[in-house]
């Protein structure tokens, strides 16, 4: 008999780049509006940032996050991490919505990101991803992704180089 696991199966051992979707429970839009999306952006960044996680590309939305970040010379912190972030804002939006012991969030998948190519389009598809979503026709325009900070911040020729990546064939759970 199998034994199938009742969550995704985190392998967590190898230093490098990786992409983390996280979901709320039953996808249900939690953080549905302009607070509530703003406090989890601030809090991923702050997070990753205490766990030294060096995050290079996000997308927060009101049901689902995707982040693309360097580990430390520990990845299963990620695991400590998400139980954080998870954990924080769980409570905050559940004293907001007077709703204790609501669960919020449902998993997080991971993806150790080890061929160039693969990286490259996963990191240009999680800054593009609020144009994918719909929410808005550009990403530089939604305020909870690193679309505009990546447009500061990058080379010309390394944005050049991000949009020429295809994202359609990239294997991502965003079903949201």
């Amino acid at each position: 008999m199998t034994n199938w696991p009742h969550a995704p199966n985190h392998q967590l051992t190898e230093v490098g780049a990786y992409m983390i979707t996280g979901g709320t429970y039953l996808k249900k839009p939690v953080f549905q509006n302009p607070a509530r999306l703003q406090y989890l952006h601030d809090l991923l960044i702050d997070i990753t940032a205490a766990h030294l996680w060096q995050l290079e590309a996000w997308a927060v939305f009101s049901n689902h996050y995707h982040f693309v970040a360097q580990s430390p010379e520990d990845p299963a912190s990620l695991r400590t991490l998400t139980k954080k972030l998870h954990i924080e804002t769980a409570k905050w939006v559940n004293r907001l919505d007077n709703a204790a012991g609501r669960r919020v969030w449902f998993n997080f998948w991971d993806s150790h990101l080890t061929y160039e190519r693969s990286y490259l389009a996963r990191l240009h598809y999680v800054h593009t991803n609020p144009v994918h979503h719909g929410v808005v026709q550009v990403s530089t325009a939604y305020p909870w992704c690193s679309a505009a900070w990546f447009e500061r911040t990058a080379s010309p020729a390394f944005q050049r180089t991000l949009a020429s990546f295809p994202t359609n064939r990239i294997n991502v759970i965003d079903d949201f």
